[in-house]
């Protein structure tokens, strides 16, 4: 009883420590990278949609990165994964052992097998590097290549062509990492057009540390012609730097192309892969193929950054790969399922977008619409939050120009629409978005 009352009588004089008031915090203050990296970003935003959707509201979600879910695909993600499971140990080492930080020995080795066979290419185990996503080894690859040098250099990784990938533009942990270039914009048959690479305004010297273009590219579902990226892989080449290929939704897999495309590689370029688009996004798996001494960065810099790549994702790939159901996946399965929904979408804009001056960028690949709303009279994120205010969720435009610094009114009046929901969703959302438009151009 006395040390029940002591206690009480002590709760009344000595302050709680799990309940002190953020009042009485210190701000905390962050560093340059951490401001840096901590503010509002267009891929923050964008993954935010994607997770939270529009609070009390059915949402139609056209923005997001998020592939469609297949049945065929999610079948055999899931007989992969019974496989891992009755192997007697198998499952216990994946969960409970590293991978090297190169990555999981057998699916590189898988890789290479693949890429040889089927592409002719000739890759050995020390041409391939695993990264936690994609993204991740964007980020090493692109400050392993730019930024700050010796001697006080600074080195930028040249895109060629934008609009490219919204998640390029905050990955350097030096400010200003990127150059960008406007496109030739050419008119096809009514209401498309395609953006093509402007070689002539392109400038590569010594300030350039690589060349990075994605194939096909997100936004814009444009697919470089083989003779743009021979060309860029030459110029690169003269100037002593890498050609990255961003592949996240190219050949082999996951095969999201609508048009004529060879793979390319050559020991000058880096292909960037992924399992993402093919369905396994939370699997969290790239794929870097480049000479050695890149490979060998980038382990090096996984064992710092996350000691290694993902176990498990590794393991479904394996299994995918070896059995070759990746590749008749990504051939039957996957390209005609993104075509026929690329074919819906893309009359669904057409029709409820009549009489309004827009124009689509030709769909070559992945599985996005990029909409240009020619003389738009508000800003492409006015647009956006009109739309998120009634349920519709697409992502603006502006976000897509990383390192172009001149002014162009196009950038802020385009957004991205995906396709990958349900037909459905995508027609219900294409319609608001046209009334929503009409209302601003009336």
């Amino acid at each position: 009883m006395g040390a029940c009352r002591r206690s009480v009588f002590l709760s009344q004089i000595e302050p709680d420590p799990y309940k002190i008031r953020l009042m009485d915090l210190n701000p905390i203050h962050f560093s340059k990278f951490g401001q840096k990296m901590a503010c509002r970003s267009g891929i923050g935003q964008l993954m935010k949609d994607l997770a939270d959707g529009v609070e009390g509201q059915s949402v139609f979600m056209l923005g997001g990165g998020n592939p469609a879910r297949i049945p065929a695909v999610e079948q055999a993600c899931h007989a992969a994964t019974q496989e891992i499971l009755t192997q007697p140990g198998a499952l216990e080492k994946v969960l409970g052992q590293y991978d090297p930080p190169r990555g999981n020995t057998e699916l590189i080795e898988a890789i290479c097998g693949l890429m040889n066979q089927q592409l002719g290419w000739d890759i050995e185990p020390e041409n391939v590097a695993l990264t936690t996503g994609s993204q991740t080894g964007f980020f090493m690859l692109f400050n392993l290549l730019a930024g700050r040098f010796e001697r006080g250099m600074k080195k930028k990784i040249l895109l060629p062509m934008v609009p490219e990938y919204i998640g390029y533009t905050d990955l350097g942990i030096e400010e200003d990492l990127f150059i960008a270039y406007k496109p030739k914009i050419e008119f096809l048959e009514e209401h498309l057009f395609k953006y093509r690479v402007d070689f002539e305004a392109l400038k590569i010297d010594e300030t350039i540390g690589a060349v990075c273009v994605s194939r096909p590219t997100n936004p814009t579902a444009n697919v470089m012609t083989d003779e743009e990226i021979a060309r860029l892989d030459d110029w690169a080449r003269r100037q002593g730097i890498p050609l990255i290929l961003d592949n996240a939704y190219g050949l082999p897999f996951p095969n999201i192309l609508f048009t004529e495309a060879r793979p390319c590689r050559s020991d000058n370029t880096i292909v960037c892969m992924s399992l993402s688009k093919l369905g396994l996004p939370s699997a969290r798996i790239g794929i870097l193929i480049a000479r050695p001494e890149i490979t060998r960065a980038i382990a090096e810099m996984n064992a710092v950054i996350t000691l290694s790549p993902s176990g498990i994702g590794a393991a479904i790939g394996t299994h995918l790969i070896q059995n070759g159901r990746i590749m008749q996946l990504s051939r039957d399965i996957i390209r005609p399922f993104y075509e026929e929904k690329c074919r819906h979408a893309l009359a669904c804009l057409t029709e409820h977008l009549r009489g309004l001056p827009f124009a689509v960028h030709k769909p070559e690949g992945a599985f996005f619409l990029w909409l240009w709303l020619r003389n738009l009279p508000v800003s492409c994120e006015e647009v956006y939050q009109r739309l998120k205010q009634r349920g519709v969720v697409v992502v603006p435009g502006h976000y897509f120009y990383p390192g172009l610094a001149e002014p162009w009114d196009h950038r802020d009046q385009c957004l991205r629409i995906s396709y990958a929901a349900d037909p459905k969703t995508v027609e219900t959302g294409i319609a608001v978005l046209a009334q929503e438009v009409r209302k601003l151009y009336a």
